[in-house]
């Protein structure tokens, strides 16, 4: 007698615990490398930053050309935009 072995468990049953024990070892993996990802600074936040610099001197030069602020207000806030 075998105490139990081998009932169900032929070379199918092992293939199928190694595949799930390479999933669970992939899945570690990604989320090391995720989590790893998240904490990185990106790279395209300085573009960005100045992208929306740009379309808010555009918003202020079109707010400026309607007549909606005036010189001394225009200034102000191209200044304060342009500092950073």
């Amino acid at each position: 007698m075998m105490y139990g072995y081998g009932h169900g468990w032929d070379a199918g049953g092992w293939v199928l615990m190694s595949v799930l024990a390479l999933v669970v070892v992939g899945a570690v993996i990604v989320s090391v490398l995720a989590l790893i990802h998240s904490f990185r600074p990106s790279v395209t936040a300085p573009a960005r930053a100045a992208e929306a610099s740009g379309s808010a001197l555009r918003t202020l030069d079109e707010r400026f050309a309607r007549g909606d602020i005036d010189e001394a207000d225009y200034t102000t806030r191209r200044d304060l935009l342009t500092s950073r």
